[in-house]
């Protein structure tokens, strides 16, 4: 379980392998020294298990399930990522419940400057889209944020100076690919309303 609260911004050192699974190393100076191995952390939103520490970085590997429904196959050495770890007794509680499983992968439409921030449209697969209400909660590459608009075809969040600062969200360029995690509890009404 995850808030959505980035705790530091990575930097892909390694991507090795193929089609059939890749090993990413990380180099997270703020996390990496006290993650354990068998320790789930969230890339972009993607919650991985760690496999390998050492120093200032560490490993995670994913399968072809996790680079078919991810943005993390378009990962490269030096890419920029989000990271969260999971939640441990006692952390406090912000952003909204994350779980680390991706919903799927939406597509920046346009940035736009918004007073000291940005306003940021995503394009976002219909089956996700019902999910995305106004002033909900949405996860994007990890990020807990409100949804500021939706239309027919995506979803606009409005960016403060820090979270742009402090996550890859202020790097994002039209036709970027994005993870989206819609909000849990979404899914658990529509589960439970009759048919």
């Amino acid at each position: 379980m995850f808030t959505g609260l980035i705790r530091e911004v990575g930097t892909v050192l390694a991507v090795e392998g193929g089609a059939d699974g890749v090993r990413l190393t990380i180099e997270a100076p703020q996390t990496a020294p006290d993650a354990q191995l068998g320790d789930s952390v969230a890339i972009d939103g993607v919650c991985l298990t760690v496999v390998a520490v050492a120093g200032d970085s560490f490993a995670f590997d994913a399968v072809p399930e996790t680079l078919d429904r991810t943005s993390l196959g378009t990962l490269d050495h030096g890419s920029r990522v989000n990271l969260e770890p999971a939640l441990r007794a006692g952390d406090a509680l912000g952003g909204h419940y994350v779980q680390g499983h991706v919903d799927g992968v939406g597509s920046v439409r346009s940035v736009e400057p918004e007073g000291e921030g940005k306003r940021i449209w995503f394009a976002a697969p219909p089956e996700l889209l019902r999910y995305v209400a106004l002033k909900g909660s949405i996860a994007v590459q990890g990020t807990s944020l409100t949804v500021a608009a939706v239309d027919g075809a995506g979803f606009a969040v409005a960016l403060i100076p820090h979270t742009l600062e402090a996550t890859t969200l202020g790097a994002l360029e039209p036709e970027d690919l994005v993870n989206l995690e819609t909000d849990v509890l979404a899914k658990y009404v529509e589960k439970l309303l009759p048919r």
